[in-house]
């Protein structure tokens, strides 16, 4: 079946659903929104785990283990390269064919580049073909998540009502703890149930086959939005279509700068709390994974808490003062993290507690203002680059950079690191003055 007749299949679907021409709520969009983040984060977070527990030792294995896990991180800084490209390439598909064929497209590319590696061979069974699909996999992944962007966000935001505008921008963030809540559930059943050698055999790949399904169901609860003809209204009203890549970028690029910048605490406080804590426990350690992947389980409940907290803080207090304020609080957390994570049992769960909860209050706001800041004409485009490079600048490297630099210099290097990302997003927040003029911010 073509992706013209699935798309062709939900949308039809999608309008008998919506045929009793009720109003659009701001309800219906947050689950969308949520539905489709989880999805997204769920595929990130299998990777992100898989690329320390597995694939230094089936992809790499002709290195020692730290080698291994640098060079997998590596691999895993390629999709947020890919992405703004992807973003680039579905853009085009989106002012030609629409929203909802770049939407099919993007996610079974996504779900597929998910799946297949799940089906991935051994570097001892096929050699460096191993390291070269793993790669194109992941650029495939990168790709993908630079076409879901369907703008849902951005309307979801800005249809809400405005004295709870700080609680609909926290919704679609709450996509990260499910995602990591589930995925390391799952990783954690997977290694502390089964022996190592069926481990490496088999159970690690079974996360990656749970990805397409969920993706299936995200594609349809996403298109059950986007292409009824009500939301077609709200996109238009809302002025959320998408203009050329090349002239957003020649109108907005200094926006889309700051607004790049102003997330860097969050986005590098992210994988300081998921992905690079598990590849120094598991290389410096002798805790056992699993013990850990149950700690991060902990981790990701505290830290929806803390998300959904930021949704009442930024109301309460605005996002740019709530957004500056966590900011510092980061900075003065990467002094104390080094100590912290390398404190034993108690200091790792101090590291954890502390860190998902400012992750969360961070991370909750981290995303969607800057769609009152671009011209309405460049919202929808201009909102995806920026997210885009959000992530590349403060994530896509975050693990590979706080690994290399932690091993060559201690811990304390890493802190260093996410410090600076800290003072990146104060010296944004402070030069984005249009973020404080604007009612979506107050």
């Amino acid at each position: 079946m073509s992706a013209s007749t699935v798309t062709q299949s939900f949308e039809d679907d999608a309008r008998d659903i919506h045929a009793d021409g009720k109003a659009i709520s701001s309800g219906e969009i947050a689950i969308g929104v949520v539905i489709g983040r989880t999805s997204e984060f769920f595929d990130f977070f299998v990777y992100a785990i898989a690329s320390v527990l597995v694939f230094p030792t089936l992809i790499f294995p002709f290195v020692d283990r730290l080698q291994g896990t640098l060079y997998s991180f590596a691999v895993f800084a390629l999709a947020f390269i890919a992405r703004p490209l992807g973003t680039l390439i579905f853009i085009g598909v989106d002012r030609v064919y629409g929203r909802s064929v770049k939407l099919t497209i993007a996610l079974f590319l996504l779900g597929t580049s998910t799946v297949a590696m799940g089906f991935l061979p051994s570097y001892d069974s096929v050699g460096y073909w191993a390291i070269a699909l793993l790669a194109l996999l992941r650029i495939g992944q990168g790709i993908a998540l630079g076409g879901a962007w369907d703008g849902l966000a951005s309307l979801l935001s800005l249809n809400a009502p405005e004295k709870y505008r700080g609680w609909y921008a926290m919704l679609p963030q709450l996509g990260a703890p499910f995602g990591l809540l589930v995925a390391s559930g799952l990783f954690a059943f997977f290694v502390t149930t089964l022996p190592t050698v069926d481990f490496f055999s088999w159970g690690w790949r079974y996360p990656f086959f749970v990805a397409f399904a969920i993706n299936v169901v995200a594609l349809f609860a996403r298109l059950r939005l986007v292409v009824t003809p009500e939301f077609e209204d709200l996109y238009l009203r809302r002025e959320l279509q998408p203009a050329a890549v090349v002239e957003t970028v020649q109108a907005e690029w200094r926006t889309i700068w700051l607004g790049s910048f102003a997330p860097l605490a969050s986005f590098a406080l992210f994988h300081m709390v998921t992905v690079f804590p598990l590849s120094w426990i598991l290389l410096f350690t002798r805790e056992a994974p699993g013990r850990f992947l149950v700690i991060e389980m902990i981790g990701a409940v505290i830290g929806l808490g803390a998300t959904l907290v930021s949704g009442l803080l930024a109301d309460r207090f605005g996002r740019r003062t709530l957004l500056g304020t966590i900011a510092v609080l980061i900075a003065i957390f990467a002094i104390a993290a080094p100590m912290l994570l390398s404190g034993g049992d108690i200091g790792e769960r101090l590291f954890m507690g502390i860190g998902f909860v400012l992750f969360g209050l961070s991370f909750g706001q981290s995303s969607g203002a800057v769609a009152s800041s671009l011209a309405p004409k460049h919202r929808y485009t201009g909102s995806a680059l920026t997210t885009d490079l959000a992530w590349l600048f403060g994530a896509g490297f975050a693990p590979l950079a706080a690994l290399l630099l932690s091993s060559r210099f201690g811990l304390g290097a890493s802190g260093a690191y996410l410090f600076s990302g800290a003072v990146f997003t104060l010296i944004a927040l402070g030069l984005n003055k249009e973020l404080a003029k604007r009612n979506i911010v107050r």
